[in-house]
């Protein structure tokens, strides 16, 4: 198995420890044909992107383009916000972005206190005491991805189920619906084999990401080819490897519509 593409990387615009032209430099030494800078999204209350920061972003990655000779998206670790689906990438946002990714963290600006409550605190809690949140809040969970992958052209679920869980088989046949991959974060934990094949039996499709802070991360693929080696899940399920490239609904989406 060799990776194809790293579509999950950070850089200073959020807090990773490398430039955009660093990690395009590593993802080509790696091998890689593609490389997207994803920094967290703007309702990151620690590290998040800053807009008045995107024209800076872009220039970067059209220098790294140019210089190391492999594609470099610019894209976005957003945020899921609220329990209806809302994400910090707005609609004007999407101009800018070539990929969008989407993940729930901690620190962050939600829509409502009631969101934020029922989104993380609840899961949370469940997760700093070791314990499994209860069904509601997994339910409510659920219903917040679902409803993001609806309404929203994104192309990645990141790191799913780390410390806010959900039905993984009812998201991953919705993503199965509408065309979103579900990322395998060689950074994280964040799902066992079993889980894993359960995902893949609902006909979910899967790439496989470092979530690279710094530039010796890029295109690391460890704990992926860990946890396949407990799966049964086919290596074709997995579009980002051994020469292939995903199929992104975000590129059909700014084609059609903007």
């Amino acid at each position: 198995m060799k990776l194809t593409a790293d579509y999950h990387t950070h850089t200073p615009y959020s807090h990773g420890k490398n430039t955009v032209l660093d990690n395009a430099r590593a993802a080509k030494a790696a091998g890689l044909s593609a490389v997207a800078i994803t920094d967290h999204g703007f309702n990151h209350l620690l590290f998040g992107l800053k807009r008045k920061k995107l024209a800076s972003l872009r220039s970067e990655i059209e220098e790294a383009k140019r210089l190391i000779g492999i594609d470099v998206l610019m894209g976005m670790e957003s945020n899921l916000i609220s329990v209806d689906g809302e994400t910090d990438m707005k609609k004007d946002d999407l101009q800018y972005f070539d990929i969008y990714l989407c993940g729930i963290h901690e620190v962050l600006k939600y829509k409502s206190v009631c969101d934020m409550h029922s989104i993380m605190l609840k899961n949370y809690m469940a997760y700093k005491f070791g314990k499994r949140p209860s069904q509601k809040v997994i339910e409510t969970t659920t219903k917040a991805y679902i409803n993001a992958i609806k309404n929203n052209p994104i192309d990645i679920l990141t790191h799913i189920n780390y410390k806010c869980y959900c039905n993984l088989e009812e998201v991953a046949k919705c993503c199965a619906d509408y065309g979103t991959y579900i990322e395998i974060n060689t950074k994280k934990r964040h799902i066992s084999a079993e889980e894993l094949n359960l995902m893949a039996s609902t006909g979910a499709r899967f790439v496989i990401d470092s979530d690279a802070h710094s530039k010796d991360r890029v295109g690391d693929t460890k704990i992926a080819e860990e946890l396949l080696g407990h799966a049964s899940v086919p290596l074709e399920q997995i579009d980002n490897i051994d020469g292939r490239l995903p199929k992104f609904r975000f590129a059909q989406y700014k084609a059609e519509n903007l």
